[in-house]
């Protein structure tokens, strides 16, 4: 069977996917037989979920193109904020009311995404496929550190985050998704996901701590697994937090 060949371009953040001596410039890719552009994208080390537009000689195609050889193809990330609309979208449209499930690396980022009222679910021992099968029914984004999860077929919202710090990955999830304008804090349950609703303190009163009825009288429960919470200190931290990111923001 003949060798053939096809020049590559990728750009953008896609070269985050890439060896060093293939970023930023064209490169050759070598194979035999007949293959999918998609195929070739994943064998090149790209999951397919993070590639939104694709140009084959100057036409946009979809995944299923098949490579013939000789092509030149340059290959896009995904467009958040930019109407790319006449051409070939690889994907869903962006989802503006974006909710997300996160793999088993990524129990910080969660509980910071949850404190800015984001809905996202998560469990420390999701397996890869259950997490795949519930971003196609819920349309949730996969956020995730595992690259081969989002080469899974059915896959078709997802995203590698880069960082491995919890503080530097709610700045790359804010940025790469636009979600500064969606920011809702302390409408979630930080540990269960559940929405947090007013709740009278007459209600809730065997549950607290005799300081805590002294010195608070406002109070939320989580509607899902009932914790209460209330603005002690706990919340003036968090306040800071979320006054840092929003301050970055606006730097941007």
């Amino acid at each position: 069977m003949s060798i053939k060949h096809t020049e590559f371009r990728f750009y953008e953040e896609l070269n985050d996917f890439l060896p060093t001596d293939r970023k930023k410039h064209s490169f050759m890719y070598k194979y035999e037989g007949a293959t999918s552009v998609k195929d070739a994208i994943e064998a090149i080390g790209i999951p397919h979920v993070e590639a939104d537009l694709i140009i084959i000689n100057g036409k946009s195609v979809d995944f299923t193109y098949r490579l013939t050889g000789g092509e030149r193809v340059a290959v896009y990330p995904v467009f958040e904020s930019l109407d790319i609309t006449p051409l070939v979208h690889l994907r869903p449209k962006p989802l503006r009311n974006s909710r997300f499930v996160l793999d088993v690396h990524l129990g910080a980022l969660t509980r910071r995404l949850r404190m800015l009222g984001f809905d996202c679910l998560y469990r420390n021992d999701y397996e890869d496929d259950e997490i795949a099968n519930i971003s196609v029914a819920e349309k949730r984004i996969i956020l995730t550190r595992d690259c081969g999860l989002l080469k899974i077929g059915k896959v078709t919202r997802g995203y590698w985050v880069r960082s491995q710090i919890p503080k530097e990955q709610i700045e790359e999830i804010l940025q790469r998704f636009d979600l500064y304008s969606q920011i809702s804090p302390f409408n979630r349950c930080i540990s269960c996901n559940g929405h947090l609703e007013p709740v009278a303190k007459t209600e809730v009163l065997d549950q607290l701590e005799p300081l805590t009825k002294r010195y608070y009288d406002e109070f939320y429960r989580c509607m899902e697994c009932g914790k209460i919470f209330w603005k002690g200190s706990h919340y003036e931290s968090m306040l800071r937090k979320i006054k840092k990111i929003t301050e970055r923001e606006k730097n941007l």
